[in-house]
């Protein structure tokens, strides 16, 4: 089994997961020996600081240790294909993760890999960010209300964190401007995964309504450098501050996944204060890295999950939730016109 994508994989699992992490957190053991001799191999195209250390230090827990391979020091870089990596590394490793551009190219990892591949970032999702997110939310009390989304509410991080979310039956709100909501493709999909309810908005005053949790992430990701000055020109009335919290409740938790861009997305004071729960959030990581890697080790058949095609449509991304219903009544009428022509 991989692990790719929360959209695909079961709730089960990744509910068994970050019951998990949240025992291994309690027990606090990092002597433990259940992967004595098993190596995780991870593959890095992007820079990382979380993602690796929780990654070396969760296997290192478990009694296994990690190699790291960057595209620039091996033979990616000189136009090694994918698939003859896969099947390389698959002999050397017993895990392999991957931090990569394109969703597309972990794909094909997986698709060549003998043993199981973990997204550890792409361009669709970010999985593993968000299991560490809901343990979080779970262990702060909060899995039973209001989560709020501001800022790019259609990078890989609020993508994750909608679906994961909506497994476990939140109400979400995904808050951003024009250009940055969620798709509808993804909307439906958190909508049949369970969510009791799910607002789109580009108003942050309506979004922190009595919210129990404010997740917020930074507004040029990795790969949009080059309209960085646009992006935060047009985010810039989405940062989370004292004063849009004063909307919020007031035992509000506020969640950031790191790095922090302080002054444009969140304040210091925000991120300082007493709601903040963003380094318990990046400890957690290691916690939930290390349960994954557990429970990839058993590899349970009951789990196994058919992985995405390589090639997908590209998404359509929604005004609003009015605007949604709008369309989805036009084509109840369309239907309705084809049935009675008989076509």
């Amino acid at each position: 089994m991989n692990f790719l994508t929360i959209s695909e994989t079961p709730d089960g699992f990744i509910k068994e997961v970050i019951d998990l992490a949240m025992q291994l957190r309690k027990e606090n053991d990092r002597t433990r020996t259940d992967l004595s001799g098993k190596v995780l191999i991870s593959l890095y195209e992007k820079p990382s600081t979380r993602t690796r250390l929780s990654f070396e230090t969760a296997i290192a827990n478990l009694g296994g240790h990690s190699i790291v391979m960057d595209f620039k020091s091996s033979q990616l870089s000189r136009g090694e294909s994918m698939a003859d990596t896969a099947h390389v590394l698959s002999r050397y490793g017993h895990f392999i993760s991957a931090r990569l551009f394109k969703h597309t190219d972990i794909v094909e990892l997986a698709r060549h890999s003998s043993v199981p591949v973990i997204n550890a970032l792409t361009d669709r999702e970010h999985p593993c960010q968000a299991l560490a997110d809901m343990q979080t939310i779970i262990e702060q009390g909060k899995d039973k209300g209001k989560l709020v989304f501001i800022g790019d509410a259609a990078n890989n991080v609020a993508i994750s964190l909608m679906l994961i979310a909506a497994k476990y039956g939140m109400h979400i709100v995904m808050c951003g401007p024009k250009g940055h909501l969620p798709s509808v493709e993804d909307i439906e999909q958190a909508k049949a995964f369970g969510a009791s309810n799910i607002e789109i908005t580009t108003d942050p005053l309506h979004a922190v309504k009595d919210a129990d949790v404010v997740y917020t992430d930074v507004w040029v990701s990795m790969g949009d450098e080059d309209e960085s000055a646009k992006r935060v020109e047009k985010m810039k009335p989405y940062q989370v501050n004292e004063a849009l919290l004063e909307h919020a409740k007031a035992d509000c938790i506020i969640m950031h996944c790191l790095p922090a861009h302080r002054g444009q997305e969140i304040t210091d004071a925000v991120i300082e204060g007493e709601h903040s729960v963003v380094f318990d959030q990046a400890e957690n990581r290691m916690w939930a890295q290390e349960a994954l890697i557990l429970k990839l080790s058993e590899g349970r058949q009951e789990y196994a999950i058919k992985e995405p095609e390589a090639q997908e449509e590209e998404k359509k991304e929604p005004e609003l939730v009015a605007e949604l219903k709008k369309e989805e009544q036009v084509g109840k009428k369309e239907n309705m016109v084809r049935d009675l022509l008989g076509f």
